[in-house]
């Protein structure tokens, strides 16, 4: 099954932007392949205002999030995979998502397509502990 993180984040930002936000989208500097413009990262992470008025060519897909934007009054292309994104929200009230951190694959031809899947005779495994959710505000 695809991972659900592109379409999150192409669906709270189409919220954010339909409620008159501002979109930030927080990233992981060092997630291989970002490209993103050096020092203005800070602790491996950077806040990246995605609003329709601040870039330019933004193209979202199940990949990664592309577009133009200016820097110190410089432009810049920026290439943010999925994975490297580690939030979205709304720069007014805080409100949109954080995601957990993923770790790159290193080859995905490396990875056996049955790796997930339990032997037949075995039981799946029980959750331990009761769910929890955390506010973020």
């Amino acid at each position: 099954m695809n991972s659900s993180r592109p379409y999150l984040v192409r669906a709270l930002y189409e919220w954010i932007v339909d409620n008159d936000c501002t979109p930030h989208m927080l990233v992981n500097s060092e997630y291989p392949s970002v490209q993103v413009p050096q020092g203005f990262a800070s602790d491996g992470q950077i806040v990246l205002n995605v609003s329709p008025a601040a870039v330019r060519h933004l193209h979202m897909d199940n990949e990664a999030v592309s577009f133009e934007g200016r820097f110190g009054g410089v432009p810049h292309t920026l290439y943010v995979p999925i994975a490297s994104i580690l939030g979205i929200y709304a720069r007014e009230n805080g409100q949109g998502m954080v995601f957990d951190m993923e770790s790159p694959l290193e080859d995905e031809e490396d990875i056996e397509p049955d790796d997930d899947v339990p032997p037949p005779d075995s039981e799946p495994p029980r959750p331990s502990g009761r769910p929890s959710l955390k506010v973020v505000k």
